[in-house]
C-alpha cells in the first residue's frame, strides 16, 4: 500500500507540476521522479540516483534516433522535398478527392517528421486546398491533422513509439510493421471520413486573405519526387528488411542477413538515411557544404526540448523499476484481470488528460508497464507499445499544446476546437486501439 501511495503522489506532482505550476516537463518528470522515490522509502540523498541512470540508459537508446530522425525531417522541409511531394500529389488529386488526397499527403509526410512540423508544411497548403475546392476547412484539415497524429502516436522514429520501445524492450522492425497496419485503417476513419462529418459540425471557410502566402513555393533547386519519397522510405524499407531476416533466423546463417541485420538497425538505418538526404536533397540541388550543415544543426534545437523529456521519462521508470513500485502495479493489474493491452491505453489516457502531453503520456505509461511485459512474444510487446500509444492521443484539450497551435490556425473557439481536433483525436484513439487489440487476436 505504502508503494501504491508513493506511485499516486509521485504521478500527482508531475501532474501538478506540469498543469497548474506550468514547470517545464523535464523537470516536472525530476522532481516527481524524486518525490515519488522519497515516498517509496528511498533515501534522499540516493533518490535521484535511479533517475539518472534510467535518463542515460534512455538517451543513448532514443535520444540518438530522434536526433537522426530531426535531421532528415529538417533537410525534407528545408531543401522543398516536402513542398514537392504535396504540389504533385495536389495536381493529380480532382477537388472531390481532396481529403483522401491529403491523408495521403499527411500520411508520407508524417513518417520522417514530428508533428509540429507537419502541421507547419500542410496548414498552409490545408487552407489552400480547401478555398481551391470552396470547401469547409474542416473537411480538408481532419484528414490532414488526422494522418500527422496517427504517425505520431503509432510509427517510429518518432519520439513516443520509440521510448515505448526502448522501456519495454520491443523489436523497433516489427513495431514499425504493425504499427503502419494499425495507422492506414485509423487515418481513413478518423480522417477522411470523420472529416464529412466534422465539416457538418463546424462549416467555416477558409479565409481569402491568405492566398498569397499559401501559393507553392518556386521549383527552382528542388528535389524530384522520386528523390523526396526515396528518402522518406529509406528507412522503413531497411528497418522491415531487417526484422523479416530476424524473424526467419538468416541473420545468424547467412553473411548477407547478417548485413542486412546491421544496415536494418534502426541507429545505422537512420544514420545511412540521414547521410542519403544530405546527399539527395542537399548537395545534388547544388546546396553548400555550409548550407546543408546549418540545416543539420538548426534540426538539433527542434528536438533539443523532446529529448529531455523522453530522457526523463526513462528516469522516471527507472525509478518506479527500482523502488518495487512497477511490480505493485503490474500486479494490481494482473489481479484485476484487464487485459495487458486495455491496461497500457488506459493508463496512458489518464496520464494524456492529466498532463496534456503524449509523450510524456507514453513514456511514463511503458514504464508503469513494463514489469507485465516478462514472457511476451515480440508480436505482443509492439502490440503493447501501440496501444500505450493511442492512449497518448486521446482527447486532447485546454492543457496541451496542439490544441492551442490547431486552434490558432484555423481561427476556431475553443468550442469549435474540442468539437473537431478533440473528438478527432479522440476517435483516432479508440479506433487505434480497437485495431491492436484485433491484431493481437491474429499474430
Amino acid at each position: 500500500m505504502n508503494l501504491i501511495i508513493a506511485a499516486i503522489v509521485g504521478i500527482l506532482a508531475i501532474v501538478i507540476l506540469i498543469a497548474v505550476v506550468k514547470l517545464h516537463p523535464f523537470l516536472s518528470l525530476l522532481l516527481g521522479s524524486f518525490v515519488m522515490a522519497v515516498c517509496a522509502g528511498v533515501p534522499y540523498d540516493e533518490a535521484i540516483d535511479s533517475f539518472t541512470s534510467g535518463a542515460g540508459s534512455t538517451f543513448s537508446g532514443v535520444g540518438l534516433l530522434i536526433a537522426f530522425g530531426a535531421i532528415i525531417g529538417t533537410i525534407l522541409f528545408s531543401s522543398g522535398g516536402a513542398d514537392v511531394i504535396v504540389d504533385t500529389i495536389m495536381d493529380k488529386t480532382p477537388l472531390q478527392r481532396l481529403p483522401w488526397a491529403m491523408a495521403l499527403i499527411a500520411f508520407i509526410v508524417g513518417i520522417p517528421m514530428f508533428f509540429e512540423v507537419g502541421v507547419v508544411i500542410l496548414i498552409p497548403v490545408v487552407l489552400f486546398a480547401a478555398r481551391r475546392a470552396k470547401a469547409p476547412v474542416m473537411l480538408i484539415a481532419i484528414p490532414a491533422l488526422a494522418g500527422l497524429s496517427t504517425l505520431h502516436a503509432f510509427v517510429p522514429p518518432h519520439p513516443g513509439p520509440l521510448a515505448a520501445i526502448d522501456a519495454i524492450g520491443a523489436n523497433l522492425g516489427v513495431t514499425l510493421a504493425l504499427g503502419l497496419l494499425v495507422a492506414i485503417p485509423t487515418v481513413i476513419i478518423s480522417g477522411p471520413l470523420l472529416g464529412r462529418l466534422m465539416a457538418r459540425w463546424v462549416p467555416i471557410m477558409a479565409p481569402e486573405n491568405q492566398g498569397e502566402q499559401d501559393a507553392p513555393q518556386s521549383k527552382e533547386n528542388r528535389p524530384s519526387f522520386a528523390q523526396a519519397i526515396c528518402v522518406i522510405l529509406f528507412p522503413v524499407v531497411l528497418m522491415l528488411a531487417a526484422s523479416i531476416v530476424d524473424l526467419t533466423g538468416l541473420n545468424a546463417t547467412t553473411q548477407w542477413g547478417r548485413a542486412l541485420a546491421f544496415i536494418g538497425e534502426p541507429l545505422t538505418a537512420l544514420f545511412l538515411t540521414a547521410v542519403l538526404a544530405m546527399i539527395v536533397l542537399g548537395f545534388m540541388q547544388h546546396a553548400t557544404r555550409d548550407a546543408v550543415n546549418g540545416m543539420v544543426g538548426k534540426s538539433f534545437g527542434t528536438v533539443a526540448g523532446i529529448i529531455l523529456i523522453v530522457a526523463a521519462g526513462g528516469g522516471f521508470k527507472q525509478t518506479l523499476v527500482d523502488s518495487g513500485i512497477s511490480d505493485v502495479i503490474a500486479q494490481s493489474i494482473t489481479e484485476s484481470a484487464l487485459n495487458p493491452l486495455f491496461a497500457g491505453w488506459l493508463v496512458a489516457v489518464l496520464i494524456r488528460l492529466a498532463t496534456g502531453s503524449a509523450t510524456v503520456a507514453t513514456v511514463t505509461a511503458a514504464g508503469i508497464m513494463t514489469p507485465l511485459t516478462a514472457g511476451m512474444d515480440p508480436a505482443h510487446l509492439s502490440l503493447l507499445v501501440l496501444a500505450i500509444g493511442a492512449g497518448s492521443v486521446f482527447f486532447s484539450h485546454l492543457n496541451d499544446a496542439g490544441f492551442w497551435l490547431v486552434k490558432e490556425y484555423f481561427g476556431m473557439t475553443v468550442g469549435q476546437t474540442i468539437k473537431t481536433w478533440s473528438v478527432m483525436e479522440t476517435v483516432l484513439s479508440v479506433v487505434g486501439l480497437g485495431f491492436t487489440m484485433l491484431l493481437s487476436l491474429i499474430v
